[in-house]
């Protein structure tokens, strides 16, 4: 039987209760299908902890520290003091995940705005990239990330750039679980974040998402599960787990006409660029 191709699971949340015990066999799944990094999610202060702590479990692990919009009401001073002092650990890549989430509402608007500038801040701080959360609030998000995208970093600014996008060809962020159209997807695209995909785009009525998939270079696309939720089309109504991003990774390459393999190593090397690995 041929080795599966290697494949980067850059959004699951390995440290979820809905995990737990399992982890030790859900990773040991995660390497016979061919998952050979994850990134773990950070989604309140305590959440960030725990990503953190499964990092620093598996060499093949990284974490990243954030306060999601849902949590935006708790962000304070401590907080990100805390992120601070943890961002010195390696294995931490990335702030998020932030954004707005107008589906919910589970903090006041006012609050997800305050959270979500206050963490683009930081990650300028920290020079770290950004995972980005965007659900019923796409224009509003993207046009804070535009703004943010056009105006000079502080380490832009020491190397005499003008703006995030001149950073080297480097992502300065990722769309999670990209749930818009094939405008919005360029519209980001052309901002220096990478797009990416999730169970969702196997679902057979998502036919706009596979249309904005089909839009885009391979060199704008990585994939994730967010593990444990959203389970691909094949395990829909089970747990998610990382070894599940095949199905994302071989529905790309059906749209886009690719091989898998072709899919996986561009989708890896988009990840690497993205989190620094």
């Amino acid at each position: 039987m041929s080795q599966p191709p290697a494949l980067f699971d850059t959004h699951a949340h390995l440290h979820d209760p809905w995990i737990g015990d399992d982890l030790p066999d859900v990773m040991a799944r995660a390497s016979e299908a061919g998952v050979e990094r994850i990134v773990t999610i950070g989604c309140s202060l305590d959440d960030s902890r725990n990503a953190l702590a499964v990092a620093e479990r598996y060499d093949n692990v990284w974490a990243t520290l954030g306060v999601h919009p849902h949590d935006a009401k708790d962000w304070d001073d401590e907080t990100e003091a805390e992120f601070t002092r943890m961002a010195d650990n390696p294995n931490v890549v990335a702030i998020g995940e932030i954004g707005l989430d107008f589906y919910r509402n589970l903090s006041p608007h006012a609050d997800q705005y305050r959270a979500f500038e206050a963490q683009l801040t930081l990650a300028d701080t920290l020079n770290l990239p950004v995972v980005i959360h965007s659900r019923d609030a796409h224009e509003e998000t993207y046009e804070i990330l535009k703004s943010w995208a056009a105006s000079p970093s502080p380490s832009a600014v020491r190397r005499g750039e003008m703006s995030r996008r001149d950073r080297g060809g480097l992502p300065i962020g990722v769309i999670h679980c990209f749930s818009g159209d094939a405008d919005l997807a360029h519209r980001y695209h052309d901002l220096g974040f990478l797009i990416s995909f999730a169970g969702p785009v196997t679902y057979p009525k998502n036919h706009a998402l596979r249309e904005a998939a089909a839009s885009l270079p391979l060199e704008a696309i990585v994939i994730e599960t967010d593990a444990p939720y959203l389970s691909p089309q094949p395990q829909r109504g089970k747990r998610n787990e990382p070894a599940n991003v095949r199905f994302t990774a071989e529905q790309i390459a059906e749209v886009l006409g690719e091989s898998l393999e072709d899919v996986a190593a561009h989708s890896t090397a988009n990840g690497l660029r993205l989190f620094r690995i």
